[in-house]
């Protein structure tokens, strides 16, 4: 099968389109014949080695953390699909090899298609869908009426998370670039800053959950928008994990560092907002597999609208 290998960390130049022998499951295991994956910023990360922690020194290595297609084979023990189903599966960081013609995961991470979805709105979810709705539901306590302010808003987990606010009931204001900004209204925010023009954190609004999706902020400076018993939630560790260490302990104000967790009612729940047009899987670009170096340059340029796949036959 084709793949995307690397061999080494470094930049897109190591990256390879070499044929690899296809994955054979293991027990409670599933093989998919993908069709599309979706590249997301942990995968140029990965490759620059810095989740190496996780991943190691034992190459060579397939990039690419989520992907969706078929079910091509499943191992002893599997049997929540079956072949032919339509399934999108997130192989995990330590994983990886979603960028490939199959891809291998555990079953307990791999989830079924609804008609009315296609494959590459699905291999959006794993990661950049689930990291909205998480962020905003299970650390921000997202609620109808609540002051929401998300940053990045226009990128891959930004456009989710106002689509996502907004089926909740809240108040969205969204920062982003002024390119962007009638896309993020497009996305139904009520109100847009242009980062360019306007800092966020000296404005005067106050916000009771403040989410930043780029993690390009810091809690230190959003507080002072924050209301007195306002949530920051960021994607990224940086200073956010001292700063949730430090806030748990005081009263008011908290910042929550977000780690994507794989759960099948969430991603059922996605699956649903999407078929009833709540929530829209904007795709920026799809690149085919062969041009995969693109793709990950383009995401690491950071100027995207929504998100990025990557197409396989």
């Amino acid at each position: 099968m084709k793949a995307a290998v690397f061999n080494r960390y470094g930049g897109n130049d190591v990256v390879e389109l070499k044929d690899m022998p296809v994955p054979v499951p293991g027990p409670a295991e599933v093989v998919v014949k993908v069709h599309a994956a979706s590249v997301n910023p942990v995968d140029w990360k990965v490759r620059y080695g810095q989740a190496r922690i996780l991943t190691g020194s034992k190459f060579p290595k397939v990039l690419g953390c989520e992907c969706a297609g078929e079910v091509s084979e499943t191992g002893i023990g599997a049997t929540k699909f079956r072949k032919g189903d339509r399934i999108v599966m997130y192989t995990s960081v330590k994983r990886l090899g979603a960028f490939a013609e199959y891809a291998c995961t555990t079953e307990a991470t791999v989830y079924p298609i609804p008609e009315g979805v296609t494959y590459e709105q699905a291999a959006c979810l794993p990661i950049a869908g689930l990291t909205a709705l998480q962020s905003l539901r299970n650390h921000g306590k997202i609620a109808a009426g609540k002051k929401v302010l998300i940053n990045g808003a226009s990128g891959g987990v930004g456009h989710f998370a106002v689509q996502i606010a907004k089926v909740f009931g809240a108040e969205v204001t969204g920062v982003c670039s002024s390119r962007n900004a009638d896309f993020v209204k497009g996305l139904g925010a009520d109100r847009v800053i242009d980062y360019g023009y306007e800092d966020f954190t000296r404005g005067g609004e106050r916000y009771d959950l403040i989410f930043d999706a780029v993690s390009r902020s810091s809690f230190w400076y959003s507080r002072r928008v924050l209301a007195p018993r306002g949530v920051y939630v960021s994607t990224l560790p940086n200073a956010t994990i001292v700063a949730q260490i430090v806030t748990t302990l005081l009263p008011g104000r908290k910042a929550r560092q977000m780690w994507v967790k794989p759960n099948a009612r969430d991603m059922e729940w996605m699956m649903d907002q999407i078929k009833g047009g709540k929530v829209k899987v904007v795709i920026d670009h799809a690149y085919p597999l062969d041009r995969i170096t693109d793709a990950l340059a383009a995401s690491e340029a950071g100027r995207t609208r929504g998100k990025i796949v990557v197409t396989i036959a």
